[in-house]
């Protein structure tokens, strides 16, 4: 969608709004699904910084249990984890029966910000790209339904989001200086993205690319189409029914004034309001 001068028009919020819920239904019997049948589901997230990963992921799972739906975001491996093999400490949050783990940066920041930032040595990236496919296959061999899902923005969006951040002190925190070197290694950035596109865009494990300049629409495209690709059903919900409140018995409630209680400060707000 665009404007006559070219720019990109947003989904309306109305529309937005409606259709994210409708999905946010489906993914609720998503996973009940994948809970009954005991299936285990991984979603890998990347793409630049200021992507938009991060509110996909979000409206992915707020409605979910985060008993069976939970998100990996490793930090900096250790000193100690640099030494295992390097999918090692992806393994251990991959699901286990019943479990949907979504991946917020994963196995492939080898691909991406260590071998653009020289935090991997060149023979370390050539191992990665080589034994990937293979983790990979194995993975889905296994059972395992894994999806891969690139966001993709522009440079003058990314630029603008930066500029966002920067101003916004509850965001402020999401600007590193990682993110601003992204911004003078644009071109290193893409190579390596085609790159790994080229080794790790495996039929068994497709890379389903995210247009993401308009955040709204990204996040509905890429939960129907995550959707669309899981052969999920309605899993019959248990008839519930609330018991009866049993009659009392003669307690009552200790004095409000022998408990420290938190000061009433939405009642400061609306005396305020009304002043």
């Amino acid at each position: 969608m665009a404007d006559s001068d070219n720019r990109p028009r947003r989904l309306p919020r109305p529309v937005y709004e409606r259709e994210l819920l409708r999905l946010q239904v489906e993914l609720v019997k998503l996973q009940e699904w994948v809970r009954a049948e005991g299936r285990r589901v991984v979603v890998v997230f990347e793409g630049r910084d200021a992507a938009g990963k991060g509110s996909a992921i979000k409206r992915v799972t707020e409605r979910l249990n985060p008993r069976v739906a939970r998100i990996a975001a490793l930090p900096v491996p250790t000193e100690r984890e640099r030494t295992q093999w390097y999918f090692q400490r992806y393994v251990a949050h991959l699901p286990a029966a019943g479990e949907i783990v979504l991946f917020d940066r994963s196995w492939y920041n080898r691909a991406g910000v260590e071998h653009v930032m020289g935090f991997c040595t060149e023979g370390e990236y050539r191992r990665f790209l080589a034994q990937c496919p293979v983790f990979e296959r194995l993975l889905v061999e296994d059972g395992i339904l894994l999806r891969k899902y690139w966001f993709s923005v522009s440079d003058t969006v990314q630029e603008q989001r930066f500029r966002n951040r920067l101003e916004d002190p509850t965001r402020r925190w999401k600007l590193s200086a990682m993110d601003l070197e992204s911004i003078t290694r644009w071109e290193a950035y893409s190579r390596a993205k085609d790159e790994m596109f080229t080794h790790t865009d495996l039929p068994e494990a497709p890379w389903y690319v995210v247009e993401s300049d308009d955040k709204r629409a990204a996040r509905v495209n890429m939960i129907a189409h995550l959707l669309s690709t899981v052969p999920y059903h309605d899993v019959p919900e248990p008839t519930v029914e609330l018991p009866p409140r049993p009659p009392s018995t003669g307690y009552r409630r200790p004095p409000r004034d022998r408990q420290t209680r938190v000061p009433d400060h939405a009642a400061d707000l609306v005396r305020e309001e009304e002043k």
